[in-house]
């Protein structure tokens, strides 16, 4: 099941099945409304009323549940990058440390490429060893927006 969330960035599409979300992504188009009935429509108005609470400031962690298909050791980033603290950042070297291969850098990025679910998983917290902003699928502007969001409102509070 699929729906478009209206975000700061631009149109999400999320797709979700019965067990979680599956998707959230930029949306090619606007034109994929949610219509259906059941669990996988519940599990979407979830995904967007975290969202919702996530850029207004009121949330730094997801309760949503997720339904991501992957390798084993794309799992295992992804799992390694849920555990980022809201408003900070690991380096791709760190990230390859948490998952047991310290000389996976660059697959660490590879499996960033491939997270199928933005914001949610925070593949934006990954940064260069330098401090630098490097890769990121939506664009380094919608990275560069997600820590500025984040970093401000820790300021706020």
């Amino acid at each position: 099941m699929y729906g478009i969330y209206p975000s700061p960035i631009g149109m999400l599409l999320l797709e979700a099945d019965e067990a979680g979300l599956c998707r959230a992504c930029l949306a090619e188009s606007a034109d994929a409304p949610c219509t259906a009935k059941g669990p996988a429509a519940d599990i979407l108005r979830q995904a967007c009323l975290e969202l919702d609470e996530y850029f207004s400031g009121k949330r730094r962690a997801f309760d949503v549940p997720l339904s991501l298909k992957g390798t084993p050791f794309q799992r295992r980033v992804w799992a390694a990058l849920q555990g980022i603290p809201y408003g900070q950042v690991r380096s791709y070297e760190e990230i390859a440390r948490l998952v047991g291969n310290p000389k996976a850098a660059r697959a660490v990025g590879m499996a960033n490429r491939c997270n199928p679910v933005m914001i949610l998983v925070p593949c934006h917290r990954v940064i260069g060893k330098d401090g630098s902003l490097t890769g990121y699928a939506a664009g380094l502007d919608v990275k560069k927006y997600l820590l500025e969001l984040e970093r401000s409102n820790l300021l706020e509070r």
